[in-house]
């Protein structure tokens, strides 16, 4: 979908305006309390500086996590102290409540040169069925409307869609990029194209994968997608995390990419063994010889050296989802070396996204080798899917 009817911060002089600003702050924990990877706030870092450097009043829009009311673990206060280590210069002002007195006060009296961080947005049950009166009540706050949060943007939310038609409003350089870069790898990609697909369910992927025979030379299959289609193939899968009901759907797929001249790739060897084991790993099996008691976790080094191989010649790579149980280090050889037999294509253009995958390499070396590392994890799926997101949509004139 062409992006010429979005109007981007950098295309128009926004100059000395309140701004609402979507961002992404959806940042994971660890057991600590703290952050566990600032990827999300990083990348969101850029078009703050741009508005800034224009001497607007930003008021940030974000949610973290999936709460049910008001869950104090998914407050976005540890973003706003993480936020104040990267802008040391702008004083970043927590809101608990914008809809308070005090809330309203502390707006009312924003200074040009700080910067509000309202608290979790999803803690008003309103924003998920994408509330007209939230929507209006977030947009009086402001001059200006500027969406950053690709990662969102397949969210009808009151914060993404139904604030944007209330306001001016403009795309921002991380939706920009993210835009350009993923679009150009599925609207005009260098061939070959290889695109990797693990995590665990094929039910909310059919139509991705639909898509995906389309525009793919190679489909590489890891996880518990995988076991779904090792399954519609005949195969034992012992006590494996599979669909069985989307037993016939892989099989379709099976059928429709040899009519596309589509390679699909499944593992041929797998590592079996116990998840929460952290001290006895999983033995490799091939795939022909799993038991009944047995629960895949990986793929094995053949299976590596397979896929390695089809990612070397790749001129285009796509991969969202790790290949195994990566959370247990004994189960995550593979979806490593899928990540290092990225890194080592030279020559070819790769997009990495999904917030499993993120968190399997966000401690990486490397990470500059990738050509882009997408925010979104379900939004990067559906734009690819659909080509068009409903937070896209909202932003055209």
């Amino acid at each position: 979908m062409p992006t010429s009817d979005i109007k981007f911060i950098d295309q128009e002089s926004i100059e000395d305006k309140r701004i609402l600003l979507r961002v992404d702050f959806d940042v994971s924990q660890k057991l600590d309390s703290s952050i566990a990877d600032d990827y999300r706030i990083t990348q969101n870092l850029p078009t703050m500086k741009y508005l800034l450097s224009k001497h607007n009043r930003l008021i940030c829009v974000a949610k973290r996590g999936r709460p049910t009311g008001r869950d104090p673990k998914l407050s976005l206060k540890i973003v706003a102290e993480r936020l104040q280590t990267y802008l040391p210069d702008n004083p970043i002002i927590f809101i608990d409540d914008f809809q308070s007195p005090e809330g309203q006060e502390m707006l009312k009296n924003q200074k040009t040169n700080e910067i509000i961080l309202l608290e979790n947005i999803r803690y008003y049950p309103e924003e998920k069925r994408n509330d007209l009166e939230l929507a209006k009540k977030l947009a009086s706050l402001a001059d200006v409307y500027v969406n950053d949060a690709f990662a969102v943007c397949h969210r009808a939310h009151s914060s993404v869609v139904a604030v944007a038609e209330l306001l001016p409003s403009y795309g921002g350089l991380l939706l920009k990029k993210e835009i350009e870069m993923i679009g150009n790898a599925i609207k005009n990609p260098q061939k070959p194209v290889v695109t990797i697909l693990g995590g665990a369910k094929i039910s909310t992927k059919i139509n991705l994968i639909n898509k995906l025979l389309e525009i793919a030379d190679y489909l590489i299959i890891g996880g518990g997608l995988a076991n779904t289609f090792l399954a519609a193939e005949g195969y034992e899968i012992g006590k494996s995390i599979y669909e069985y009901d989307e037993k016939e759907n892989a099989r379709r797929l099976l059928f429709m990419a040899t009519q596309k001249n589509t390679s699909i790739v499944l593992p041929s060897d797998v590592v079996v063994g116990k998840p929460d084991d952290k001290i006895v790993c999983g033995i490799t099996k091939k795939i022909e010889n799993v038991q009944r008691d047995d629960q895949i976790l990986d793929i094995g080094p053949e299976t590596q050296a397979k896929f390695g191989a089809i990612i070397a010649k790749a001129k285009t790579i796509i991969w969202n989802g790790p290949v195994g149980y990566f959370e247990n280090a004994c189960y995550r050889n593979g979806t490593d070396f899928i990540y290092y037999s990225i890194t080592h294509n030279d020559g070819a253009v790769s997009i990495v996204g999904g917030g499993d995958t993120l968190a399997a390499i966000s401690k990486k070396e490397y990470l500059d080798k990738i050509t882009h590392i997408s925010t979104g994890g379900g939004a990067m799926l559906e734009y690819i899917e659909k080509g068009t997101l409903p937070g896209i949509e909202a932003l055209r004139k």
